[in-house]
């Protein structure tokens, strides 16, 4: 029945501008809705015993003060002969009533217990949700998102800004519980004394409006901490993953300066956020003393009533303002701290909006496997706004042959590549498979037939074994073992302490670059894929080992598709067909006998390296 009120709650709020303004972390309630409605429910329960401490209390304090007066009734007679004694002594009814306050004071505990268990477990899960939209999000996107996002800046919202939206729900939670607890308060003032409560209702809420424009103060300031901390975080990484550069070009004076800034930036914004919220509870506190001090002034002198209170009401009412007063600067204090998280919230709600993003459709055409050719017609590619970096490519990649791109650096062998293992879509045109559109095609099970070695390498911070199998589902060993050995690896991977075992570290940081080249063919080699993509995948290697590289790929392209990306030209003197890109324009294709003989855009090359070999 609880759980139920759910529905009606929850399109109540969707129609809130609070709602409007936090839907992306609200709409992961859905997931744990039933634990957090436990954790309000508990509160409520907490916040309900509170108010009946109360009325024990003042029936405490009268039988106290005067023993003789008719004691207090709840208008339910058997609780008030059973429980309160109404009909007993005045010691009898104090010993009750003192049983009870203990009781219900217990029993206030065990709920406000649970209230907190629930709420942290409700913060945990959502949490989780965030981490994994976020990791979903990622997932999702384009390529070309991460084209113009820092790294950095993806890791700071992945780990410490969403660390800061737990703090705003406990934040949040806390102040749900309190609230309840203060309208519990007001309640029990009203029955005491309607006039003194309506006269601090009227000054705390002065106090509160008061204090709303510093805390206006410090969201705003919350921005620019979250821009400064991901700055920092993106300085750092790149810091670290650069760090052999920096070294070799000497450039640690600069690093240390470009980081010491981003730390000062965070500390400058920081500083100023903490100018502004800091003061709230101080404030708080120094006006909430003053007027609870005017409270009992004005209490005493019976200014605000007919005739003076009675003393176990007046002392009752007190007692509930002096616990008002803290809570309220709680509330003021953790309004001021929220204030500060909101930075962070809006990270994620950026993050995570889907409006302003570009995202991989995916097709429903499964992908049995290539029959007769891959075709590029009329293709065009550009960078989100820049210029055009393929322009009007028409290309046939017969099955079963190589392929090879050659180019000067920037002409796009590249990136025309990567329209075949769809990292990007064409701008304009088609890439074709077979006379189906690559866009139709369910990407997955293109890409288990399909192997990609970059001349960017990377390696897994986890063992040689793992590595190669990467992305291969049940491997087993003598298949790992086979393609290292067609890679040119199983020498240096036995040599290694653990052999197939050793760790390889961040980005395989224990390698020398052609080891983790001849790491990143075995991985190819293991998949025994249909369209194999060589992005100038000999180019860290020795002469030696490429040629032994170089004779395991010529194996390996018989009945495969390959499209090789070559700097050195040695590498694909056998390729079936050579295509020659200049400024994202194919300005010749054939054999390459064939095109030698043209003595044209390939013999240009092909004269370069020679010159250079000679000098060499």
């Amino acid at each position: 029945m609880i759980f139920n009120l759910a529905v009606p709650i929850s399109n109540l709020l969707n129609g809130t501008k609070f709602w409007q303004k936090n839907y992306m972390v609200l709409r992961e309630f859905k997931h744990f809705r039933r634990v957090a409605i436990l954790a309000l429910v508990f509160s409520i329960l907490a916040a309900t015993f509170e108010g009946v401490s109360i009325g024990f209390l003042l029936s405490f304090l009268q039988s106290l003060t005067n023993p003789n007066a008719k004691p207090l009734q709840t208008g339910i007679s058997w609780f008030d002969i059973w429980i309160l004694g109404v009909n007993t002594s005045a010691t009898s009814r104090l010993y009750r009533v003192s049983a009870l306050i203990f009781l219900s004071t217990w029993i206030r505990s065990v709920f406000n217990y649970l209230a907190n268990l629930y709420t942290e477990i409700s913060q945990l899960y959502l949490l989780d949700r965030l981490r994994k939209q976020i990791f979903e999000q990622l997932q999702a996107v384009s390529l070309s998102f991460f084209s113009k996002t820092k790294a950095g800046e993806l890791i700071n919202t992945l780990t410490t800004e969403v660390e800061k939206i737990k703090q705003a729900f406990g934040g949040a939670a806390f102040l749900i519980s309190r609230s309840l607890t203060i309208i519990t308060y007001l309640l029990s003032m009203l029955l005491l004394s309607w006039q003194l409560t309506v006269v601090s209702l009227l000054l705390f809420s002065l106090m509160a409006v008061g204090l709303s424009t510093l805390i206006a103060r410090a969201r705003e300031k919350s921005f620019a901490v979250s821009a400064a901390s991901g700055h920092l975080t993106s300085t750092a990484i790149e810091f670290i993953n650069g760090i052999r550069t920096v070294q070799a070009f000497g450039t640690q004076d600069f690093e240390r300066q470009r980081y010491y800034k981003a730390s000062s930036d965070v500390i400058q914004s920081t500083t100023k956020l903490a100018l502004a919220w800091t003061l709230v509870k101080p404030l708080a506190e120094g006006l909430a003393t003053t007027i609870l001090v005017g409270m009992i002034i004005v209490a005493f002198t019976g200014a605000l009533t007919n005739s003076a209170l009675n003393v176990a009401s007046l002392l009752t009412f007190f007692f509930v303002l002096f616990r008002v007063v803290p809570i309220m600067q709680d509330i003021n204090g953790t309004r001021a701290v929220l204030s500060t998280l909101q930075g962070s919230t809006e990270n994620i709600k950026e993050l995570l909006r889907t409006d302003n993003k570009q995202y991989f459709k995916n097709g429903d055409i499964k992908f049995l496997g290539l029959k007769r050719s891959i075709d590029f017609r009329s293709v065009d590619f550009g960078y989100g706004d820049s210029k055009l970096v393929l322009n009007n490519i028409t290309l046939t990649i017969e099955r079963g042959q190589m392929t090879a791109l050659v180019g000067a650096s920037g002409a796009g062998k590249t990136t025309l590549a990567d329209l075949v293992a769809r990292f990007y879509d064409p701008t304009t045109g088609q890439v074709l498979i077979d006379g189906v559109d690559l866009r139709q095609i369910e990407i997955n099970s293109l890409r288990h037939k399909l192997a990609v070695v970059s001349q960017d390498t990377f390696i897994f911070n986890t063992s040689v074994r793992n590595n190669i199998a990467y992305g291969t589902e049940g491997a087993t060993p003598a298949a790992i073992e086979r393609a290292a050995q067609l890679a040119n690896a199983l020498e240096f991977i036995q040599d290694m302490p653990e052999g197939f075992e050793t760790q390889l570290g961040d980005r395989g940081v224990r390698l020398s670059g052609g080891q983790r080249q001849r790491i990143a063919i075995a991985r190819a080699l293991l998949r025994d894929p249909e369209i194999l993509i060589l992005d100038e995948a000999t180019s860290a290697l020795d002469s030696v080992s490429e040629r032994l590289i170089q004779e395991s790929l010529e194996k390996l392209s018989t009945g495969r598709t390959v499209i090789a990306i070559a700097h050195r030209l040695s590498t694909i003197v056998r390729a079936d067909k050579v295509v020659v890109l200049e400024q994202g324009c194919i300005v010749e294709q054939g054999g390459y006998q064939e095109l030698l003989e043209q003595r044209t855009h390939l013999w240009k090359y092909h004269q370069m390296q020679s010159e250079v070999s000679q000098v060499s």
